[in-house]
């Protein structure tokens, strides 16, 4: 079931990503081991997010961590909570969402190079993968690379 995830991606043995999953794909995640699930979409849209997925992550047992992430203004402080949980979880299996796996390829992205040191044609094969990023995007990870202090 969860191959069938709008966009899913599995990184590593511990690591998967996609869209927004659905109710029964979030039981999908939590039977496959999965011990995390990590949000960087917003609540406030009934297309692309649950009524409680917090709740729903946490009755079958799954962490939830909601990083809300503004699709037209990501922000460094986004990141660094995402870096800060991805590394908290770091021997966790982690489920990582947005609405379409877009966040989360570039944000993925940025973690694998800039804290796993991972050469970067590595790092963004998922984004690459998944779509070109648009100017806000790509004005985004070029000052986040340029960073390289993130």
């Amino acid at each position: 079931m969860i191959e069938t995830i709008y966009n899913h991606r599995q990184v590593d043995e511990r690591l998967a990503t996609s869209g927004q999953p659905d109710e029964q794909e979030l039981a999908s995640i939590a039977a496959a081991g999965y011990q995390v699930l990590i949000n960087l979409a917003l609540h406030d849209d009934p297309r692309y997010s649950l009524p409680d997925e917090a709740g729903s992550a946490r009755r079958l047992g799954l962490e939830y961590v909601h990083i809300p992430v503004i699709f037209t203004a990501p922000t460094r402080e986004d990141l660094l909570r995402f870096f800060e949980a991805m590394q908290q979880h770091r021997k966790d299996k982690v489920w990582v969402h947005c609405a379409a796996n877009k966040r989360v390829s570039v944000f993925v992205g940025l973690y694998r190079h800039l804290r796993e040191g991972l050469p970067l044609a590595e790092a963004f094969a998922l984004q690459r993968d998944i779509w070109e990023p648009n100017p806000v995007w790509r004005e985004f990870l070029e000052r986040m690379l340029a960073e390289r202090s993130v």
